[in-house]
């Protein structure tokens, strides 16, 4: 396994290619895709080379690339090629949210210019770059932000993180894992916990992986060690990502998180969420208005080519579940910290 000091970026667009790192293979194998076709994003999309809000900036670059050898001169034409390809790439992935959103604000901006059909493909490109950079500087503030939202005492702090919500599932630099960057830097981190992850390792396989490009130390420990080590007063704070927050502050999130933030409310442990201001839908009332996936029972019954569970057992596997705003102590944002309850501040920003 290569390790190095740089940032981990897992979506770098160098004219005329994007290049991913291919997710699927860490960290065994460090490698990026160089792809050039719309086909060849919605596939890495569909594989899980790309996750989270990095996969919607695949899909902003991928819905370009795809219009890029457009040679249809008018422009209602155009735009309907455009919104076709939209809808291809929103149905590759579609509980990935980030997706949804990125391609909306492709497609907004298209229908707003004016210009000719070469004009329209320049405009798709300046605004794909432009939501990875926002990206990227949101992350930056969601450190920024999280920092300051950690509990002073103690001094050095002994975090705790699930899943991956770090620079490999966005622009760069992270949501959870950019506040623990952020500790990091200021130099109040003492240890980072990341769980396993079940079923499919994202804390132990890639979030593991991206802190130790940067030389942050860490320590993995199974899902179900989480309560032993707050039982015996090794964890600080708990520090997650976020799928969708509804209006209430209810959040939806890798499965296994509602479990940590019963755990940390138990053991008088704060517990953040942090995630870009755009996860929060007020149209949602509450978490039982959030839709909740199932994944393939070969997630738990198989681990690559092993064989670890019967495979005629029934499996229950849920991508998803829902913590109770109650839970939460903070909700971190691009935009500031905010108790769950005032979440409705986002509106005023």
């Amino acid at each position: 396994m290569v390790v190095s000091a740089d940032p981990v970026y897992p979506v770098i667009w160098q004219d005329p290619h994007l290049l991913m790192i291919n997710q699927a293979r860490l960290p065994r194998e460090y490698s990026y895709l160089e792809v050039s076709r719309c086909e060849d994003v919605i596939e890495a999309i569909r594989t899980s080379m790309v996750r989270g809000e990095a996969a919607g900036i695949a899909a902003a670059y991928g819905l370009y690339l795809g219009m890029r050898g457009c040679a249809e001169s008018d422009r209602e034409a155009f735009l309907l090629k455009l919104e076709a390809i939209a809808q291809t790439l929103k149905t590759a992935c579609p509980s990935v949210l980030d997706i949804s959103w990125a391609v909306e604000e492709m497609l907004t901006t298209a229908r707003a210019a004016s210009g000719s059909t070469d004009h329209l493909n320049r405009v798709l490109l300046d605004t794909a770059k432009a939501i990875h950079a926002e990206n990227l500087q949101a992350c930056q503030a969601i450190g920024r932000y999280g920092l300051q939202a950690l509990p002073s005492e103690p001094a050095q702090l002994r975090l705790l993180t699930h899943a991956n919500a770090g620079a490999l599932s966005s622009g760069g630099y992270g949501t959870a894992l950019g506040i623990v960057r952020a500790t990091h830097t200021a130099g109040r981190l003492a240890k980072l916990y990341i769980t396993e992850t079940r079923p499919r390792f994202q804390g132990g396989r890639l979030s593991a992986w991206e802190c130790l490009q940067e030389e942050i130390a860490v320590t993995i420990i199974v899902d179900s060690a989480a309560a032993a080590c707050m039982q015996k007063g090794m964890i600080d704070a708990v520090i997650v990502g976020a799928d969708l927050i509804a209006r209430n502050g209810d959040t939806a999130n890798r499965i296994g998180t509602y479990s940590l933030a019963v755990l940390a409310n138990a053991h008088q442990i704060p517990f953040y969420v942090a995630a870009p201001s755009f996860v929060v839908d007020f149209n949602l009332a509450s978490g039982e208005q959030i839709p909740l996936e199932n994944r393939p029972p070969s997630d738990i019954y198989q681990v690559e080519d092993t064989l670890v569970c019967p495979p005629n057992a029934a499996v229950l596997n849920p991508a998803l579940d829902v913590t109770p705003a109650h839970l939460i102590t903070a909700i971190v944002t691009d935009k500031g910290s905010f108790v769950p309850s005032d979440l409705y501040q986002l509106l005023e920003h």
